[in-house]
């Protein structure tokens, strides 16, 4: 049956829809409904696509310092509203309050950062050219791609998303953003309050839905995909949008691996294990998973992480530091990946498969897990730290590379940290730290491997979203014409010698 029209106004302009399918989005500590949204069509999705073509002519022509007024405009929005952000946040992912607040901070530094050096990353300048080309002239631009879709994911429905949404809009681009079905309320609330200091055209638009609706948005004629995500559905990602030739940009999943020396500060360590691997309830895709640990100061080290973790608690309730798993077909998968290490002889030193509850997963650490169990291969994304005993740090460089991810990492040393760091193969690894090196709007964000690929952050982040326009031009005339058919063997018997002084 064909839905009956409606007329919607966008930016001042009534645009018929059709009255399509909704959905809800639940909280997840007690599956009450937090909100209701439409399930984007096909042709919703183009419609929203052709509006962002327009808009993003318009928005690239304003220049940098007038885009840098908009998005600072929409900083004060973002930072005086905090928390009534913070607190859609808790109620469609379940993380404390507290942590929804510091997502929203780490993110309001990359926005700014964005906006204040896009005109240094990108803008034009001279680029020197070798003698040969002392004739010419050059310079180098990187320009706004056009339309950017943006897929974002539900576990950092703000930072995460924010990452390319706030570069690529510094850039120049227009952003059609499709958040996570699970946290569609945040994806509404940051393209409103954008709507307020920019309310001219629609340059930041929404489209929700499910699968299907980011299938048609990779499908739909934007000039890229930024895509947050598992690796499994990266591959779909890419699957779909290899049908119009569209370039995306990955940062799927990691197995990040946490090394920790013989002069470590094991206090520092094992605290930064303990936050790494369940803050948020291990709902993230930096989240430390595996630990590997110098046999000298093993025991010790398990001590330490035993008592901070017995501090802990899984709950709904304002005095829990662990919220519900937000998808609710996640506790499934961590009690596969702990009944599946203790089948292969791993032991429990905190939790176990009876700390898995339908919403509520308490912490579980495991010892002694063997490196093929799912717990040390695949992405768990719930409360479970696994730390194994090593020789030496070259054989827990070994382990933490043997890995089909290469997300983050981390090393606490005293003395080697950076030495190890480099030997990781991750995309990003702390030093004597965990997490941080993503709220470094300086530093470039993503993974090799299954982890994906394409950068955010950073002036990569910028450069992401652009193309590099080169320009060379003629200054005076060329001692050597060499682009001409009336080029004589005199000149060719003269370029050879040259080349010889200046190759052979």
């Amino acid at each position: 049956m064909t839905p009956p029209a409606q007329t919607q106004e966008i930016r001042g302009e009534s645009v018929s829809t059709a009255v399509a399918a909704t959905f809800d989005s639940l909280d997840p500590a007690t599956g009450d409904v937090v909100g209701t949204h439409p399930v984007f069509t096909t042709e919703q999705v183009n419609e929203t696509v052709a509006r962002a073509q327009e808009a993003a002519r318009w928005w690239a022509e304003l220049g940098f310092g007038e885009r840098a007024e908009r998005l600072k405009k929409w900083r004060g929005v973002i930072a005086r509203r905090l928390a009534q952000l913070a607190e859609i946040s808790h109620a469609e992912t379940g993380k404390p309050i507290s942590d929804a607040q510091l997502e929203i901070v780490m993110m309001l530094d990359h926005l700014a950062w964005a906006a204040r050096n896009a005109p240094k990353v990108l803008g034009r300048r001279k680029v020197p050219t070798g003698l040969m080309s002392a004739d010419l002239a050059a310079t180098v631009e990187y320009l706004p791609l056009g339309v950017i879709g943006v897929i974002g994911p539900w576990n950092f429905p703000v930072f995460t998303p924010m990452g390319s949404i706030a570069y690529a809009l510094a850039a120049g681009n227009a952003v059609v953003f499709k958040p996570s079905e699970f946290t569609p309320g945040v994806g509404t609330w940051l393209v409103d309050a954008f709507a307020q200091v920019v309310p001219e055209h629609p340059v930041l638009q929404l489209v929700t839905g499910f699968g299907e609706t980011g299938a048609a948005l990779c499908r739909s004629g934007v000039d890229k995909i930024a895509f947050t995500g598992s690796t499994a559905t990266a591959k779909k990602v890419m699957s779909a949008c290899a049908d119009t030739l569209t370039p995306v940009l990955i940062e799927a999943g990691g197995k990040d691996a946490l090394l920790v020396d013989t002069d470590a500060d094991l206090d520092a360590a094992a605290e930064a294990a303990v936050w790494g691997g369940l803050s948020n309830a291990g709902q993230a895709c930096i989240g430390t998973e595996r630990v590997y640990v110098h046999e000298r100061v093993y025991d010790e080290f398990l001590t330490k992480v035993r008592d901070l973790v017995r501090g802990l608690r899984a709950g709904d309730d304002p005095e829990a530091q662990l919220g519900p798993m937000t998808m609710p077909t996640q506790p499934q998968v961590v009690a596969e990946h702990i009944a599946d290490a203790l089948r292969r002889g791993a032991r429990t030193l905190i939790g176990g498969l009876d700390a898995v509850g339908d919403r509520l997963v308490q912490p579980t650490v495991l010892t002694d897990v063997h490196e093929d169990s799912l717990a040390m291969t695949e992405e768990t994304f719930g409360p479970t730290l696994a730390i194994n005993k090593v020789r030496d740090m070259d054989e827990a460089v070994e382990r933490a590379n043997d890995s089909r991810y290469g997300l983050g990492s981390a090393v606490f040393s005293r003395q080697r940290g950076e030495e190890l760091a480099r030997r990781l193969r991750s995309g990003m690894t702390g030093v004597n730290l965990v997490y941080l090196f993503a709220a470094l709007p300086e530093l470039p964000f993503g993974g090799v491997g299954q982890s994906g690929f394409g950068r955010i952050h950073g002036p990569d982040g910028l450069k992401e979203f652009t193309y590099a326009k080169s320009v060379a031009q003629r200054r005076f005339p060329a001692v050597l014409a060499l682009t001409t058919f009336a080029r004589t063997a005199k000149i060719d018997k003269l370029l050879a010698t040259l080349t010889v002084l200046r190759h052979g």
